[in-house]
């Protein structure tokens, strides 16, 4: 089967440094395409014997007079069994776009008289439909370049896919919602070792903070329950064609509840599954220096 990945997303979230990334793992790439032409693409693929098997395109709203028929051209592939599609879209909160558009000088390709920050939310709403059908959701706003080839690099790398990823993430509320997460938990409702003194500058990570978070009757009841529906889900997203899932899980501060619940899943999902299992606490080391609650 021929793989074909379509690099999108808003613009300024680094389609062009995805792109590149894909490009050194193998793929032929082609950056800009009027959606139109993906058609023509996969004839292409199909007609050229070994020589087009993995093919990433990079569209955005620069070609915005043909931006309309993306989702029909897409449908077709998507019907095509000799091609496997896979759609990669890159996401940025509309203040740091704003940031690097200042810092960069570019226009945006919707600034047709509006204010940046106005083409930016009219961009995000065009895409809400194609981001809903992406199989896979990067959050750049704090991803430098190279972080960013190097997430790329880790789901493309030696030219092919990896089967399947499961990224967990530890969160604060009071820090914002990750934009990213296919799943999201909220265990605010647990018990919170930030009420003991001993444990507030401690995280999840620390064997007492825990140890403290697993001893209650309501902390196992959550998540077993959460385990089976991670269990059961898993399967069901890669059917569907998802080569990566991110599991959200937050608390107040994301230092002590959140991370330990997400040691735990992953763990217990290493254990029970063979493909790539990632961790990230996002803002346990921040609330852990400054000691607010979490």
């Amino acid at each position: 089967m021929k793989n074909l990945i379509i690099i999108t997303g808003m613009s300024g979230s680094g389609k062009s440094v995805a792109l590149e990334a894909i490009e050194d793992t193998g793929y032929f790439c082609i950056d800009n395409l009027p959606p139109i032409l993906i058609p023509k693409v996969v004839e292409l693929m199909e007609s050229t014997d070994g020589k087009m098997n993995k093919v990433a395109l990079g569209i955005d709203l620069r070609g915005k007079e043909f931006f309309d028929d993306l989702i029909q051209k897409l449908e077709t592939v998507l019907n095509n069994e000799s091609i496997m599609l896979r759609i990669v879209f890159l996401d940025t909160d509309n203040e740091r776009l704003v940031s690097r558009y200042k810092e960069t000088r570019r226009s945006h390709p919707l600034n047709e008289g509006m204010p940046l920050l106005e083409a930016i939310k009219k961009e995000r709403e065009l895409l809400d439909d194609l981001k809903g059908r992406a199989s896979v959701i990067i959050d750049t706003t704090e991803l430098s370049p190279k972080e960013l080839r190097d997430r790329i690099f880790t789901l493309y790398s030696g030219g092919r896919e990896q089967f399947f990823a499961v990224n967990v993430l530890s969160f604060g509320f009071k820090h914002g919602i990750p934009i990213d997460a296919d799943l999201m938990f909220d265990v605010r409702f647990l018990p919170n070792p930030f009420y003991i003194p001993e444990y507030r500058p401690l995280t999840g990570l620390d064997k007492e903070v825990y140890d403290y978070v697993m001893k209650w009757q309501d902390t196992d009841t959550f998540y077993e329950k959460l385990y089976d529906m991670i269990k059961y889900l898993i399967p069901q997203y890669i059917k569907e064609g998802k080569s990566q899932l991110t599991i959200a899980i937050g608390c107040t501060g994301g230092q002590h509840r959140s991370v330990a619940l997400s040691e735990r899943l992953a763990k217990d999902l290493l254990e029970k599954f063979a493909f790539s299992i990632n961790t990230t606490h996002r803002d346990a080391m921040i609330e852990g220096k400054v000691h607010e609650q979490d």
